[in-house]
């Protein structure tokens, strides 16, 4: 098949999906409807199996895999996640607790390929999911096991979501009952005052951050350093490239969410989309039933495993549980869903808008915070990890 058709049909399934998510007001994963559906479509013949090959888009990923690290690194400011670190602290325990979990049980019954295939999805996202699915493939896994991390992934937020839904709602209607609300988010606004006047080490010129061309230029650089380091390092690139973007940002060598300053962040998500994708599209059937079973396992002892860890760490800090838990699960949906989860929360619960704004104030932070955590730095650096391992 022509690139152009192949690029269009995959797009077209992940359009799909985005556009359900926003119907169903993130409910109803993206990942899910576009994942499910490419593999119906294979599967009865409208679509051919090689479909993500034709498109080009896994040597898209191949490229910008680097870059991407490097973006994921300049999302949050480095100030922002020391003032959050106890949302910091909850997600790391969370993941560190499911993939102890995962091994301790999981690997016993199905094998260490298996738990390896499950946890890094399960740590947080799809770039964590993409990173396990190239090892898995480079290793020579079995079908059956490089298919089961895109399973993990389109299956994870369905728990999740909702049970996060209830734990926000609970702690939003403790905030705004008890008086607290006002007190925490006037502290939040003067915390932003006071990071807006600090100064950063470098200060690009505004016609270079606002430079499309430079900024894609500026993220190569960096995805390329990480990826030249990692040879005598023997540290992994994803590792190398995160810490870079978070080092570039603190010190202004790199302005926040560069990637998508050079309006390519689109492109670079849709070739990660497609590397999980690939082995789902081309799996039998057989392959799908056969990784089932340990999918579900792994879900089930996961989030146990999240809910568990999240819970533990957030007693050991003296934080609201219902928040604390809330932030750890943010491992099993990331980025949009806990934006959009907080917004809706705020919204139904707050009586004005001047509430509203205020719930958003106290919970989004600590919300973003540890989906960034959980999705980009801790899952990044859990699946090199284990893949280097196999």
């Amino acid at each position: 098949m022509e690139g152009i058709y192949a690029a269009a049909i995959v797009l077209g399934f992940i359009a799909i999906g985005e556009l359900v998510s926003i119907w169903s007001k993130a409910r109803v994963p993206s990942l899910l409807v576009a994942m499910l559906g490419i593999f119906i479509f294979a599967k009865i013949g409208i679509v051919p199996e090689t479909v993500i090959d034709d498109s080009m888009l896994v040597q898209v990923y191949t490229i910008l895999v680097a870059p991407l690290l490097f973006h994921m690194g300049t999302l949050i400011p480095l100030r922002v996640m020391l003032k959050q670190w106890r949302s910091v602290v909850i997600a790391l325990s969370g993941m560190v607790v499911a993939v102890g979990l995962v091994f301790l049980i999981i690997a016993p019954i199905f094998g260490f390929e298996t738990s390896v295939a499950g946890s890094g999805p399960l740590a947080g996202g799809i770039v964590a999911t993409s990173l396990t699915t190239e090892g898995l493939t480079a290793s020579g896994a079995a079908s059956a096991i490089i298919v089961l991390p895109a399973l993990v992934l389109m299956l994870q937020s369905l728990p999740s979501m909702p049970m996060t839904n209830f734990l926000l709602r609970r702690y939003a209607k403790n905030l705004r009952d008890s008086g607290e609300l006002h007190e925490l988010a006037a502290a939040h606004t003067e915390d932003e005052a006071e990071a807006a006047t600090k100064k950063k080490l470098v200060t690009l010129p505004a016609f270079l951050v606002d430079n499309q061309l430079f900024m894609l230029f500026l993220i190569l650089v960096g995805g390329s350093i990480a990826t030249l380091l990692a040879v005598p390092t023997h540290i992994p690139s994803s590792i190398l490239a995160l810490i870079l973007g978070i080092a570039a940002t603190a010190i202004g060598l790199s302005p926040d969410k560069a990637m998508e300053r050079s309006n390519s962040f689109g492109v670079a998500m849709s070739g990660v989309i497609a590397i999980v994708m690939a082995p789902l599209v081309s799996a039998s059937v057989q392959d799908v039933i056969n990784a089932f079973l340990p999918t579900i396992s792994i879900l089930i002892v996961g989030g146990i495993g999240i809910v568990a860890g999240g819970y533990i760490a957030t007693k050991l800090l003296r934080w609201k549980a219902p928040l604390g838990m809330s932030v750890a699960l943010t491992a099993m949906y990331g980025f949009p869903a806990d934006y959009l989860l907080t917004n809706e929360v705020a919204r139904s619960i707050a009586r004005d808008e001047d509430e509203k704004e205020a719930l958003l104030n106290v919970m989004l932070p600590p919300m973003l915070v540890g989906g960034f955590t959980s999705v980009s730095s801790g899952s990044v650096i859990i699946a090199s990890v284990l893949v280097g391992m196999l």
